[in-house]
């Protein structure tokens, strides 16, 4: 097939783009399609013209942002569907409920999943409650990913801290402040695979285990970014050794929010795990980061899905949705 990857790029004329791009479209190649790379910063114009001089049979879609602004997919996913391309992963409703995480958790909340109880607070709007809220808390953006305004001072053991940090996400991130109940425990991440019949990888962990015993066992944008810090280097992914039954626990907690979220072709789950027993979803992430080394890759490695086979998938999937099978 003619397929596009479609992707940001971080400044207007720029020709670089995240390593994960490069990593699909090889892979698309070595399975025999013909393959471009569009890079767009925040010209629609080009966005147009340049899939319309393509003609792709199949878009697929690694577009995380459009411009300057973080908040673009649902925008960008509109477009596609007016232009009439097939692409892969989530559609504008699914980003948007991924940008409102306070809605995301509505929806939780009718499935009857747990979640931490939270409160949003608007820079214009009253309080939004969701509860009586205990000690500590985390606050993180309302619609941000990516550890965006996380790090080691979002998690307040008061309410004048939990304030400071609310005013802090007005102040800096410009978003409205998500104020949640943080959950102690194991932390999972189970990658989703399929539409009508997902399937659910086997979890992995994040091992909390070289942090000293004053850092906060959160996943912040240092852990995540920051090759040089603490956190970075005191924090791993691993394969856990797991009872079954706990095993099947994860997993269908993650299929049962995926489907709650209307998650399609592929996404990650992310979960923690009480020491009672009682697994909170944290976090669902429709259309979730694809590099080779990223959890829901190795998560699929370790269902028995390579790479290649894994991109094939994820692009059948995304046809078969169009084709309404």
């Amino acid at each position: 097939m003619r397929i596009t990857v479609l992707t940001h790029v971080d400044a207007e004329g720029s020709r670089e783009h995240d390593v994960v791009v490069d990593q699909v479209a090889e892979a698309l190649s070595q399975l025999g399609h013909k393959v471009s790379i569009l890079g767009i910063y925040a010209d629609l114009s080009k966005l147009v013209s340049g899939l319309r001089r393509r003609k792709p049979e199949l878009i697929f879609n690694l577009m995380e942002t459009f411009g300057s602004g973080q908040l673009g997919l649902v925008g960008v996913a509109g477009l596609l569907d007016l232009l009439g391309f097939p692409y892969t992963g989530g559609g504008p409703g699914e980003f948007y409920l991924q940008e409102d995480k306070a809605l995301s958790k509505k929806l939780l909340a009718y499935e009857k999943l747990l979640y931490p109880d939270f409160a949003v607070f608007s820079a214009d709007a009253d309080l939004e409650t969701g509860g009586n809220l205990r000690l500590p808390l985390f606050v993180k953006p309302l619609r941000m990913d990516a550890s965006i305004g996380i790090d080691a001072q979002s998690l307040v053991r008061s309410v004048q801290d939990m304030m400071k940090r609310v005013g802090y996400i007005h102040k800096k991130v410009g978003d409205a402040a998500l104020v949640e109940e943080f959950v102690e425990g194991r932390e999972f991440y189970v990658g989703v695979l399929g539409n009508s019949q997902p399937e659910a990888f086997p979890p992995l962990e994040m091992d909390f285990s070289g942090l000293p015993d004053d850092k906060p066992r959160i996943l912040d944008s240092q852990a995540k970014w920051d090759e040089t810090s603490l956190s970075y280097q005191n924090t791993k992914v691993v394969v856990p050794v797991l009872p079954e039954d706990l095993r099947a626990r994860l997993q269908k907690t993650a299929l049962e929010a995926y489907r709650a979220l209307r998650v399609r072709d592929y996404g990650r789950v992310d979960l923690r795990l009480t020491e009672t027993g009682d697994i909170y979803v944290i976090e669902v992430n429709a259309s979730c980061y694809l590099e080779k080394c990223s959890e829901f890759a190795r998560a699929a490695q370790e269902g028995g899905v390579d790479f290649n086979p894994l991109v094939q998938r994820i692009a059948d999937l995304a046809l078969e949705r169009r084709q309404g099978k």
